[in-house]
């Protein structure tokens, strides 16, 4: 079930905002971004979930920070080369699970700086190599593994043994909204009685008509990126 976002004001159309827009799709192509992890990365800058929804201003801010994770605009010669200090971010499985359990760590406070610098910094540590891209994939387990540590001890369970495959991107979801949650309580933003729906719509503005439990994935990601940049707010990050 979607949950009913409330929308800012239209902005007027211009040929450097469609521009910026255009530019903003590029990025999440180029990327390999899920719908999720981008509606995340909006509302965690902008606080929207659509580009749309941003203003001009914000829509370069978005820009920026998918440049900070690799982004850069393909230019039209033939053979071009790589923009200084842009290197293409890593683009094989492991790195993808990584770098969706880092931006969830952000959101959890775990993480203070989520760019993909600072993954590919915390990687290579991980793995002893150069370049994530480069590193040994019979060896990821053990950035996933360092990644899911950190998890627990900020209270984000990673048990699945006794969830079905297809139910854990899910369940894992659920229980980071749940995390974060409990660590706005911790800081006394949020009541103690609050449940996910009511932090929701009393910090977001989001409603879910019949209950998280039924909200979409997409939802899930744009309430787990609005509830952490609140949590960022309140510990001055």
């Amino acid at each position: 079930m979607s949950a009913a976002v409330s929308r800012p004001a239209q902005f007027a159309a211009n040929p450097r905002r469609r521009a910026l827009i255009a530019k903003v799709h590029v990025a999440k192509k180029e990327l390999g971004l899920t719908d999720d992890d981008y509606m995340a990365v909006l509302m965690d800058v902008a606080g929207v979930s659509s580009a749309a929804d941003c203003s001009d201003g914000q829509l370069v801010d978005v820009v920026e920070r998918f440049k900070s994770r690799g982004f850069t605009a393909k230019a039209a010669a033939s053979a071009p080369r790589p923009q200084r200090g842009g290197r293409p971010a890593a683009d094989h499985k492991v790195a993808g699970k990584a770098r969706a359990m880092w931006i969830s760590l952000h959101q959890l406070g775990a993480v203070r700086n989520p760019s993909e610098q600072a993954l590919e910094a915390f990687a290579c540590r991980q793995l002893g190599c150069e370049r994530m891209q480069w590193a040994d994939q019979r060896l990821g387990y053990r950035l996933i593994e360092a990644l899911k540590a950190m998890a627990e001890r900020e209270g984000w369970s990673q048990e699945l043994s006794a969830v079905a495959p297809d139910r854990a991107v899910r369940t894992l979801r659920l229980r980071l909204v749940a995390a974060i949650l409990a660590k706005l309580k911790s800081a006394k933003i949020a009541p103690r009685d609050w449940s996910v729906e009511q932090a929701a719509w009393s910090l977001l503005g989001m409603r879910f008509d019949t209950g998280h439990i039924f909200a979409s994935d997409g939802d899930l990601g744009v309430l787990a990126a609005g509830l952490g940049e609140k949590l960022r707010a309140a510990r001055g990050v």
